[in-house]
């Protein structure tokens, strides 16, 4: 039995997870007391389903050291799997949450949606290096989130997934990726007249990107770069690795290369999903 211990920030999508986990199979149960998860745990026997468990700073008895300790006896137990998710946001995307939902934070009692998000960021900072996965959803719905866990936790292969993003340097760089590629030197369709107008997903695009004399060079090193990595990663106990790939507007270069390499990572048979950030296109598999 797989035991996956869900915290992070409120409103960065904690409860859509745990639901989105029943969904897929695991016993979901949110706002657990640190004091009751082993119990839980262990009340489970020999189940073959997964367990999703909610707990944060709003939970009875919650703090750092308690969580480590509890997280530490799970793990030495050797009896399950044990993996942290952190749910983390940008505090100006949280609070538009609060507000456009006109939900009140736990934790801001009679001070602003400011002031809990910081409190609570505060108290749960030191939880973020101990999980094993980090989700940033600045930048997603709750569609994105949800595509994400189905994608990466609702099968039963336990192999590396891999996430490519491709994204625009002038919104700056996706807060979740774990490599980043800069595509700005390839020869830019943008200042073609008969191109400006067509992404990186269209064939005229394409052609042009890829007959740039230096592209074939430059997928061919970060190819090689990225395929001997990605077993290690996967040794090291992470499931999910995001690789972003940046151009000046997102909208060619970027995606044309993302493309490309989520193409050859679906030849080497990774999971692969496909965003293009600055185009509003999401989550394609390949």
């Amino acid at each position: 039995m797989r035991i996956l211990l869900i915290t992070g920030l409120s409103g960065a999508g904690k409860s859509v997870a745990l639901k989105t986990f029943e969904d897929i199979g695991c016993e979901a149960i949110d706002n657990v007391p640190l004091s009751l998860i082993p119990s839980l745990v262990a009340s489970g026997g020999g189940a073959e389903h997964s367990l999703a468990i909610g707990t944060d700073a709003r939970s009875r008895d919650f703090s750092y050291e308690h969580f480590q300790e509890m997280l530490t006896a799970l793990k030495q137990s050797g009896v399950h799997e044990v993996q942290v998710l952190f749910f983390d946001c940008d505090n100006e995307v949280l609070q538009r949450r609060f507000t456009e939902t006109r939900r009140k934070h736990p934790l801001a009692l009679d001070r602003s949606v400011m002031d809990g998000i910081l409190h609570e960021r505060s108290l749960l900072a030191p939880l973020r290096d101990l999980a094993d996965t980090t989700f940033d959803t600045s930048e997603w719905t709750g569609g994105d989130l949800r595509h994400v866990i189905r994608e990466y936790y609702g099968a039963e292969n336990r192999a590396l997934s891999v996430f490519v993003v491709s994204f625009s340097f002038k919104r700056g760089v996706p807060r979740d990726a774990d490599m980043v590629f800069d595509a700005r030197f390839l020869r830019n369709p943008f200042y073609d007249d008969t191109l400006r107008d067509l992404t990186g997903l269209d064939e005229k695009v394409a052609e042009y990107i890829g007959l740039d004399p230096d592209f074939y060079q430059f997928f061919s090193n970060m190819t090689q770069l990225i395929e001997p990595l990605l077993p290690r990663y996967l040794q090291e106990g992470k499931s999910y690795l995001t690789i972003a790939i940046g151009c000046t507007g997102g909208r060619h270069r970027s995606v044309y290369t993302a493309e490309k390499l989520a193409g050859f990572l679906k030849q080497k048979e990774y999971k692969v999903g496909i965003r293009h950030r600055d185009l509003g296109v999401n989550h394609k598999d390949k």
